[in-house]
Formats: structure tokens, sequence, C-alpha cells
């Protein structure tokens, strides 16, 4: 599944850019002017603060910094609203092309909970979330959206804000139902002995318990750790055909790490990387890039939705209980559905 991007320059999205000269020329101007008139009514100030009455020179340096950062910050918004018109015009284009659609305001709801509950993205202090993708992707439900978590370190005047992750969130529909939580992650996360150990042989998040699953395939369990309340079902839904899809997505979002959360028949995904779907600029010539950079990333997403069509392997996972006397898949279905995985959220 891919965007024609010729046809998107060439067409609606082509069109509206060109009606968006004025407005970038204006935005430039606007920055200009108010960087003018800051300059003009700072310096006078700043000239009697620094050899009109004695100030303790700390005092000085504050405000002058300060006052600096306010006028820097006052002239360029007229740009950032410019860029993110632009951004918000470009993504909503493609956003239409694949069928969905696109919000650049965002607030998280119950994907983002269980993402802090079970550890796929770090403890934090302070967030801020944009960009917005969701609809129906090759027959799957989805949302997406990026997240910037920060957490508050240090003490008295060397306390600062810190990025603990920045990165997106994505939640997909899963092809069939399925009744267990199992949590993918990197190898070493969860370690015994303050980390100086094996793998633990379970994990807790708020009272409900995963247990380790062994892989059979040797290679998995040296690059990653996974744990569930069905070893059975774990097995079935992770499985290293699919891993391979879940790590061709991290690498087209140029991802450092990616966490995986299966509950509730569908799958979260934390995938850590850089600043993404920043499409809007004040340079004309770069809107065709930045619009096929934006494309690519959600062709390799298209491509896991489809990966993650485990139709075929729910069928093994009805055979596969049936054999050892356990639940079928549709006493599974017709079960009341509640929460995430057994114990809910």
């Amino acid at each position: 599944m891919r965007t024609n991007i010729d046809n998107l320059m060439q067409g609606e999205l082509g069109e509206w850019l060109a009606t968006q000269t004025d407005m970038r020329a204006s935005a430039k101007e606007r920055a200009a002017s108010r960087w003018t008139w800051g300059a003009a009514l700072l310096l006078p100030v700043l000239a009697f603060l620094w050899f009109g009455p004695t100030w303790p020179t700390g005092l000085r340096v504050m405000i002058t910094f300060g006052a600096a950062i306010a006028v820097t910050v006052w002239g360029y918004q007229p740009i950032a609203d410019a860029k993110k018109a632009i951004k918000i015009g470009i993504n909503s284009a493609i956003a239409r092309s694949f069928g969905v659609a696109y919000e650049h305001d965002v607030e998280p709801g119950a994907e983002f909970e269980a993402a802090r509950r079970y550890g796929l993205v770090p403890s934090h202090h302070r967030s801020s979330f944009e960009d917005r993708w969701h609809g129906t992707l090759e027959g799957h439900a989805f949302n997406l959206y990026e997240a910037h978590l920060e957490e508050r370190r240090g003490s008295g005047k060397n306390k600062r804000w810190v990025t603990v992750f920045r990165g997106v969130i994505i939640q997909l529909g899963f092809g069939r139902p399925f009744r267990s939580t199992t949590l993918l992650q990197r190898a070493g996360m969860h370690r015994k002995w303050f980390g100086l150990g094996g793998t633990k042989d379970s994990v807790s998040f708020g009272g409900h318990r995963l247990d380790f699953v062994d892989q059979v395939h040797p290679a998995f369990d040296e690059k990653f750790g996974l744990f569930s309340d069905d070893q059975v079902e774990a097995r079935v839904l992770v499985h290293p055909s699919y891993v391979e899809h879940l790590l061709k997505l991290e690498s087209a979002f140029g991802a450092k790490e990616l966490r995986a959360l299966f509950a509730r028949g569908e799958v979260i995904l934390a995938v850590e990387g850089k600043d993404m779907f920043e499409s809007g600029s004040m340079d004309a010539a770069e809107d065709r890039m930045r619009a096929e950079e934006a494309a690519e990333q959600f062709a390799a997403l298209a491509g896991l939705a489809v990966a993650i069509n485990q139709n075929e392997r729910g069928r093994v996972l009805a055979e596969t209980r049936a054999l050892k006397g356990e639940e079928t898949a549709a006493a599974a279905v017709a079960r009341p559905a509640g929460g995430f995985g057994r114990k809910g959220l």
C-alpha cells in the first residue's frame, strides 16, 4: 500500500500549497518586524539595567537572558503558526490518500495508560502529544500519535527537564480475538539480582503477573524477552516471522527501540525514535521531500497491518488448545469482554 506523491503534488495538495506562498512570505515579514521592534524596545531597557543603578550581576544576566528569549519566541510565533498550517495541510492530504484521518492535537486514551502500566514507556513528570493518524488500515483499526515524555531531574539550581522518551504510540487491531496479555521487550529489561543476573521468571504490573516465555528459537531469546499470562497463546502471537515485521517497522521509523503489548485483541507498540511527521516548512522546495518521508513511514505501517492479520495462526491456536483440552477460541470469543488481559487495567 503506497501513496502516489506525484498525484498528490500535481493535484489537490499541490494546488493548496501553491496558495500558501503569500502566507509563508507574510509570516516571515511579521517575524522580522517583531524581532526588529522587540530589539528596539529591549535595548534601552538593557542599557539602563547594565549601566544604570547597581544591580547584582546574576540578576542582570537572568533578566537579559529571559528578555532575549521572550523576544525571540514572540518573533518566531508567526513562523511557527505557518509551519503548523503547512504541516496540517500536507499530513491531512497524505492521510486522505490512505483513507484515514489526521489531527494535529491529541488526547491520549486507554492505550497510553496500558503502555505506562506495562513499562512500554518510562516513568515521567511531563508529557505532550501531537500528530494523530487514525482510522482503518488494510482492514485493521489503528491509532497512531507522537509522544514526548520528560522527567524533572537534578536539585536546586541544577533542576532541568530531560527527555526520557520521544517516539510514537501505535494501537492496532489484531486479525483475530485473543484473551491473554503478552509483553514483548528487548532482552535484559527484566533481570534478577538488580540487573546482574539472568532473566526473571516472572514480572508483575499492578498485581498482574506475567511469566517468562521460553522460546524454542535461541536467536529470539538473545534479542527479546517475552512475558505472558498464557504460554501457549504467547508463542502463537509472537513467533519469529512476526517479530521480523516488527523490526522492519522499527527500521522504517529510524527507531532506537520497539516494545509491544498484546492485550484485549489488539497490539500496542511504543516505537522510540526521532521526531516524525514534521512536514511543515517555510521552504516550498522541501514540501515534496517531507511529504515523501511521511508517506514512506505510513507505507511501512500499512505493511505491518497486513502482516498482523493472524486468522491462520488463530486457527492453529484453536486447534492447539483443543488438543490440550483447553478452552476453544470460539468459547473465548463468546466470553464477555472486559479490560486489558485477564485482570484488566
